[in-house]
């Protein structure tokens, strides 16, 4: 099996790699599972695209920021229709500012992938939509964990 790690890293801390850390570390350990982790692969596509200074190309050379990022987005939901088999989604304060984690919860609802949303939000906070597209809802990741424990263990 193979999980998508969704969440906020534009407007994240430290670009939201710490939790996925954590996930990846936890899910490989207790299920098996793969895990893709955009943090890592923004990293690759930056590298192979010598875009360490991207985030400067949206004032001053926006046709560049545009089609660079597009590199991004396609990266993005490739994984989720064409490897991933489920997503885990960080639903706080970060992705609000955003847009990809909104993408990529309404692609993978799309196309049928559960949907698994650790909420650190007031409900009330949650857009009717996201709400509806995800397929279980925790109010934190020791709730998602024991719950994946009991859907994957013997998958």
């Amino acid at each position: 099996m193979i999980t998508y790690l969704s969440g906020g890293m534009e407007n994240a801390e430290n670009e939201g790699v710490d939790w996925r850390k954590m996930m990846t570390e936890w899910l490989k350990i207790n299920l098996g599972h793969d895990v893709i982790d955009p943090t890592l692969e923004s990293r690759k596509v930056m590298k192979d695209n010598n875009a360490k200074d991207f985030r400067n190309w949206k004032k001053t050379d926006p046709i560049k920021f545009k089609e660079y990022f597009r590199l991004l987005i396609q990266q993005d939901i490739d994984a989720i229709i064409g490897k991933a088999d489920y997503l885990i989604v960080l639903w706080d304060s970060s992705v609000l500012k955003g847009g990809g984690t909104h993408g990529e919860v309404t692609i993978a609802h799309w196309v049928n992938k559960p949907i698994y949303l650790v909420n650190r939000l007031p409900l009330e906070d949650i857009s009717s939509w996201i709400f509806s597209c995800s397929s279980r809802m925790y109010d934190s990741v020791d709730h998602l964990k024991n719950d994946l424990l009991k859907i994957y263990r013997d998958k």
